[in-house]
């Protein structure tokens, strides 16, 4: 368990926060290119600052303060220029770096324009990369926005998808260094909600192989998990390569990332960036837009949905409360990685406060090019498979012909899907694993 004190360290974002401090040292997906692609102009809250998001005329992304520096007016509902966006209030302008460049009424009495010169946003650093918009608040110069081999991996539909979840970030992250939970809360849980866990005598059965051992390891982009269950052995990928805790809010899977970025410090961004690679009958494939999209997390009548893989993983992390009180909790074996998170969480604290990066910041361009993760999936990533191989495959034909990860996948997003695989994506009531 944690102390009051060590938790509120942990968990509060804000500016000036040691926790805010230390992620404001890192890169977080906000937004997806397309988005802006639809509309020029998205208000953002990250980290508890109420920010807007826009891509001008001239095709510059800009992040800066909600409220325009004249009277505090609300630039989401400005529009874009050719330098820049514009309140719709007054007309003050303002570039991506946030500098005041047009006063239209001042220019005309203050020829000189010395009000302009004087005025200026708050404004942060906003890049493009693998169909995501990825911000960055911390102190420049601005380190590498990593560049993770995947997203250059060819012959795949991409989406990624947003939610978002009322709870801290911190519960979320947890999720990544936790392989126990899909045990019961993916495999277990699902055959409950699909009548299956039980045999038709009633008695209890139809169980997902138990975790018999686990093992948690540190390398250079986070943290690796690593578990034999009843039906694997030491010879399985789980455990000579394992899962990511993608450092310091990511998580890889070897098919798909997550991250968890806070909004404030009750509330996160969960964004999935998914790959689906196409048969090799569809091969040469390249995807000119990769779509984002909003996925919901109630049910009509308010339930949490709990059909979906990250749909369940919500369910967890809401029921932990809006933040989570570690004060009262009991950590198991199980929990190993839980503690090496947060261990290294306050190392990185100390890290920033002493003037050093923390943990998993890239400075070298030479070496954030086409990064590899550990990944079980990469040579199928790479290589694919014929269609008839595909869908006979226990893993990837679920993949080819459900979207697992998430509920209320759009009928666009599956037409997109459909186009780029020749498979047309099938409904899913809830998970089967």
């Amino acid at each position: 368990m944690l102390s009051e004190d060590k938790n509120r360290q942990l968990t509060q974002v804000g500016p000036g926060t040691p926790m805010g401090e230390v992620l404001r040292r890192h890169w977080h997906p906000i937004a997806g290119i397309d988005e802006l692609d639809r509309n020029a102009i998205k208000p953002v809250r990250l980290m508890g600052e109420d920010l807007v998001l826009f891509q001008d005329l001239s095709g510059q992304y800009g992040l800066v303060d909600r409220q325009c520096a004249h009277r505090r007016a609300d630039l989401s509902y400005g529009f874009v220029e050719d330098n820049g966006i514009r309140c719709h209030y007054h007309g003050w302008q303002f570039d991506p770096q946030g500098h005041c460049v047009a006063q239209p009424y001042e220019e005309q009495v203050d020829p000189q324009a010395r009000l302009k010169c004087k005025v200026r946003l708050k404004a942060y650093v906003a890049r493009p990369l693998a169909g995501l918009l990825w911000a960055y608040l911390g102190p420049l110069p601005a380190p590498e926005l990593p560049d993770w081999e995947p997203f250059h991996w060819p012959n795949g539909f991409v989406q990624a998808v947003f939610s978002e979840v009322p709870c801290n970030w911190l519960q979320t992250q947890e999720n990544s260094i936790d392989p126990v939970h899909f045990e019961w809360m993916h495999a277990n849980w699902s055959r409950h909600l699909r009548g299956t866990l039980r045999d038709a005598a009633g008695e209890e059965g139809g169980y997902a192989p138990t975790h018999l051992k686990l093992a948690f390891e540190e390398f250079e982009h986070g943290f690796l998990y690593k578990r034999i269950t009843a039906d694997t052995d030491e010879r399985h990928p789980l455990w000579t390569i394992g899962r990511v805790c993608l450092w310091p809010n990511g998580f890889f899977l070897g098919d798909h990332f997550e991250w968890r970025v806070p909004v404030d410090d009750e509330n996160t961004l969960s964004v999935t960036w998914s790959f689906i690679r196409v048969p090799r009958e569809a091969e040469p494939y390249t995807q000119t837009r990769i779509p984002t999209w909003v996925a919901p997390i109630r049910e009509a009548d308010g339930r949490w949905l709990n059909s979906h893989v990250i749909n369940q993983d919500i369910v967890a992390w809401v029921g932990q409360g809006r933040i989570a009180d570690r004060t009262r909790e009991n950590l198991g074996a199980s929990d190993r990685g839980i503690a090496m998170l947060r261990r290294q969480l306050f190392e990185d604290i100390d890290a920033v406060q002493a003037g050093r990066d923390p943990k998993g910041v890239l400075r070298d361009p030479e070496r954030n090019q086409r990064v590899v993760l550990p990944s079980d999936s990469r040579d199928f990533f790479l290589h694919g498979l014929p269609l008839a191989d595909y869908q006979r495959h226990p893993k990837w034909a679920r993949l080819l012909n459900h979207f697992i990860f998430h509920a209320g996948q759009p009928d666009w997003v599956q037409q997109a899907h459909a186009e780029a695989t020749g498979v047309a994506i099938q409904p899913m009531q809830v998970l089967d694993l």
